[in-house]
């Protein structure tokens, strides 16, 4: 219940309460009701009606007059309240102070990684390809080819051709020729290891195909219920062949080492003939030497001869000259004695004739003499010169037997070294035929692949066929991805690394490893801006061939957790250095950090100067809802 409203009353007249409800409500003052005014107006008008209604009806007037001076002043306060200035403006329109916004520290581990889409398949399909063995005369045929989906596993027969298996064993050298004991290589190692195991022993890895490896090939195939695979026609027949061959070149080689012994006796007996012959020379030449001489210069005795002679001439003429002489004295002495009687003086004559004649006669006789001693002399020369030249002759004659016994002896050499060579080839291919006369895999009943079991993708042979070429497509059971990567990231991907695979669709996470990257763009069907990437995914329980999946392979990871924070926490300094701004106790502050890996939208720091820790909370920005509001 409102209480009653009391108003003054005229002079002359009582004051009287007049109820509320009393009040002449047509009377108010349109627009003045509390409801549509300010607080200060409204006191105004409070003030106005209550003299208004206590005053009675004559001061109703004055009353109404102060209600409208009072609205107008209450109008031109509310008109002035919505006046302002700029500066009032511009302080009302600034925006609020931005608020920090703030997120917690974490421990986690940090991998970055690239992210692709992939098909998944069965193991990439390799095709079995074989090829004619020349150990079979004619080309075989296929008898029995596998169904698509046959699933094959180490030691397995693929098929048959010609009434013989093809063998599947695992290795990554295809199988290029026929093994046959005494061959050595990868594909014997390959080989070998297959046959370990499957459980017979072949021998050690390093050891070419021998016996025992024969040996555990013929009981491999009987256990699989065929005939090992022996020696050939054609080997047995090139056997034969090698043997007659190597007895031939034997007896060569022995009738070539005779001729070799023989032609170094002829050597010898050559040197010794020649040695003789000149020795013979030799002396004779001495011999002749001695008995005649070598002229005058090599031959002293000759020139005293020829000398000797001279001296004897001289002194024969001068004896007939005296003797002359005598005679022409005695006779003078005779002509000029008258005494003497005509028969000296002629007899005087006579012996003066004589004398004159003596003279003569020793005159040549001398030079005859001589001439016959100089004669003697250049003969005796002539002889010398003859035994050097016979000396000279007798090596010469010696040397040439000598060498030519000698060429004898080196071809009798080389032809024994030649026989020899040929028997020792001969030898080493008659040990290898008789190796190879063991049991053997011809290279078209075994087939190698890198992985096993498989199973056949597609049969492109056809029964009846010749074995020769592709025959089929297999795949193996391990489930793959076909994918590619960017030119830019490709090589941050090596084969081994592992891989994430899920789709939420399937929902499936399975993991793998990388298998192969090429190395080249737009193989295995991808385009020339990517490069084809293979995956290798680990068994899972839902079927995933055929479908494409989310591949995601970790690039860079710490391994153990780390202190991260989200990267717009990082800032750089004015010197360069990283930092976060961290709250303190309702403060902010810089903490110094080096950061590290980044991934996912953190970084990895590690505080430089200051604490940092889990739990603690980092700026990342700041809230600003006036240009939230203004937006």
């Amino acid at each position: 219940m409102e209480p009653p409203i009391e108003s003054a009353s005229a002079p002359g007249e009582g004051s009287r309460a007049v109820p509320r409800d009393e009040i002449d409500h047509d009377d108010q003052t349109p627009g003045m009701t509390q409801s549509h005014l300010p607080e200060p107006a409204q006191a105004v008008v409070d003030t106005a009606k209550a003299g208004y209604l206590g005053a009675g009806k004559r001061n109703r007037t004055l009353y109404l007059v102060l209600g409208i001076v009072a609205l107008a002043a209450v109008a031109t306060w509310f008109v002035g309240s919505r006046i302002e200035s700029p500066a009032d403006a511009a302080a009302r329109t600034a925006p609020p102070a931005p608020s920090p916004i703030l997120v917690p520290v974490e421990e986690r581990v940090l991998s970055s990684e690239i992210v692709t889409r992939g098909t998944v398949r069965f193991g990439l399909p390799q095709p079995i390809s074989i090829g004619p063995s020349p150990l079979k005369a004619n080309p075989e045929l296929i008898t029995t080819i596998p169904a698509r989906n046959t699933h094959f596993g180490e030691g397995s027969v693929m098929l048959t051709a010609s009434g013989r298996p093809v063998f599947v064993l695992q290795g990554g050298v295809p199988a290029y020729r026929d093994l046959a004991p005494g061959i050595a290589g990868d594909d014997v190692r390959q080989l070998k290891a297959a046959l370990g195991r499957l459980g017979f022993d072949p021998g050690p890895l390093n050891v070419p195909f021998d016996q025992q490896t024969s040996a555990a090939v013929a009981a491999f195939y009987k256990s699989r219920g065929w005939e090992p695979f022996g020696p050939t026609r054609d080997q047995i027949a090139t056997l034969r062949s090698l043997e007659r061959d190597f007895a031939d070149a034997t007896k060569t080689k022995a009738a070539a080492d005779a001729a070799s012994a023989q032609a170094a006796l002829i050597v010898e007996s050559a040197r010794a003939t020649a040695t003789h012959n000149f020795r013979a020379a030799a002396l004779e030449t001495s011999r002749n030497a001695a008995a005649g001489g070598a002229g005058e210069s090599a031959n002293p005795s000759k020139a005293q001869s020829v000398e000797v002679e001279r001296a004897k001439a001289r002194y024969a003429n001068a004896a007939a000259a005296a003797d002359l002489a005598a005679q022409i004295a005695e006779r003078d002495l005779i002509v000029l004695d008258p005494r003497q009687p005509a028969t000296a003086r002629a007899a005087a004559e006579a012996k003066l004739e004589l004398a004159r004649a003596a003279v003569e006669k020793t005159r040549r006789e001398g030079e005859q003499a001589i001439q016959a001693a100089e004669r003697e002399a250049a003969l005796a020369a002539q002889r010398a010169d003859l035994g050097l030249a016979a000396e000279q002759a007798a090596k010469l004659e010696g040397e040439k037997s000598v060498e030519a016994a000698l060429d004898a002896q080196r071809l009798a050499a080389m032809d024994s070294r030649v026989a020899g060579q040929r028997v020792d080839q001969l030898d080493a291919e008659l040990k290898a035929a008789k190796q190879r006369m063991g049991v053997q895999i011809p290279v078209d009943e075994v087939v190698f692949v890198k992985s096993l079991p498989v199973r056949v993708e597609a049969v492109s042979a056809a029964v009846g066929s010749a074995l020769s070429g592709q025959v089929m497509t297999v795949t193996d059971n391990q489930l793959a991805a076909d994918a590619a990567l960017a030119l830019e990231s490709a090589p941050l991907v090596k084969p081994g690394m592992a891989v994430a695979i899920d789709e939420e669709t399937l929902r499936v996470n399975a993991t793998g490893i990388v298998d192969v990257v090429d190395s080249t763009p737009g193989t295995h069907g991808v385009d020339g801006f990517h490069i084809y990437v293979g995956i290798k995914i680990d068994a899972t329980k839902v079927r995933l061939e055929g479908y494409s999946v989310r591949i995601r392979i970790p690039i860079e990871s710490t391994k153990e957790a780390v202190t991260a924070v989200p990267v717009s926490a990082v800032s750089l300094a004015s010197d360069g250095t990283s930092r976060v701004q961290v709250e303190n106790a309702g403060a902010l502050q810089y903490v110094t950090v080096k950061p590290g890996l980044s991934a996912g939208g953190y970084v990895a720091v590690t505080p430089v100067e200051g604490k940092l820790g889990a739990g603690q909370r980092v700026v990342i920005g700041y809230d600003n809802p006036g240009a939230k509001d203004q937006k």
